[in-house]
């Protein structure tokens, strides 16, 4: 088993200035405590489970490429990005940035969008939902086409690209890993298995109904279902014990998940860090 770490808060003490050397922080010590990826939420507000929408946020290719600069191994992607919020072309060209800069570390992160909230504060496209899954499938098949080295025109309902050029073309192969965040068990999963290399779902009672169904759906696509990494968002709390956090891990790891993103309630993340580094990663490693 895998572990990541999710920063969903950026409000710290001393304010915008002390941001960009407290992520510095935080990323350097994760990576050294045997963290192998590294995700942000791709909001432009802070969501109403972290904290208002007045705290700190920020835009998460500009986060991403800053800790590719500071940091040598980690996957670095959203948790994850709303389609709408990106033009497919312009979304495919950035994570392909990311993936040559970093020297191959780029996934791409998407699902179907839904902080309708945010989208209309700052005047992004927020179409209703069947639009938005129609959109986030001509996505991915942009996105596959673009990091193919294929160059033909692509014509789909609602995006038309004249010529599918993608030059420098990305590092990973056969391109970088593609998550999609979400369990909806008619589109979300069907999309899963037809396109990605990974999903997220939130654990929950139904999670072994949804992987039933994540299955069923592989099936009927023809892939195999064991090819496609399942993971999951877990809450460390700093008050936590090893024991316990291995306890919830192990218990997942038992569901089928092999990766499990991290995230932590508190400002300061460094205890919870040292934790996973001297109590944790060293135990889960063997999974």
């Amino acid at each position: 088993m895998e572990l990541g770490l999710h920063t969903q808060n950026f409000t710290w003490p001393g304010g915008g200035a002390r941001i960009a050397p407290t992520l510095v922080r935080i990323a350097q010590t994760a990576e050294s405590a045997g963290i192998t990826r590294l995700t942000v939420m791709d909001h432009v507000w802070q969501i109403g489970v972290v904290g208002p929408p007045e705290d700190d946020m920020l835009e998460p290719y500009t986060a991403l490429g800053f800790l590719a600069a500071h940091t040598e191994r980690v996957l670095l992607h959203t948790l994850v990005t709303g389609v709408v919020y990106r033009e497919p072309g312009l979304l495919a060209k950035s994570v392909t940035t990311l993936d040559v800069l970093s020297g191959g570390r780029a996934g791409l992160g998407i699902g179907a969008a839904w902080n309708e909230e945010e989208a209309r504060g700052l005047g992004l496209p927020f179409p209703p939902l069947a639009e938005r899954f129609e959109r986030l499938e001509e996505t991915l098949q942009i996105c596959l086409q673009m990091w193919s080295g294929e160059q033909k025109a692509y014509e789909g309902a609602h995006y038309r690209l004249e010529r599918t050029l993608n030059s420098p073309q990305n590092l990973s192969r056969p391109h970088p890993k593609i998550m999609i965040g979400g369990a909806g068990e008619k589109k979300t999963l069907r999309l899963v298995a037809k396109y990605a290399d990974a999903c997220n779902i939130f654990n929950s009672p139904e999670v072994g109904r949804k992987l039933d169904v994540l299955r069923e759906h592989c099936e009927r696509e023809k892939r195999d279902y064991d090819e496609i990494e399942k993971t999951t968002v877990l809450t460390i709390e700093p008050s936590d014990e090893a024991g316990e956090v291995l306890e919830r891990l192990r218990a997942l790891h038992e569901h089928g998940f092999t990766a499990v993103y991290v995230t932590v309630r508190a400002n300061d993340p460094m205890p919870v860090l040292d934790l996973l580094g001297t109590g944790v990663i060293p135990e889960i490693s063997t999974w």
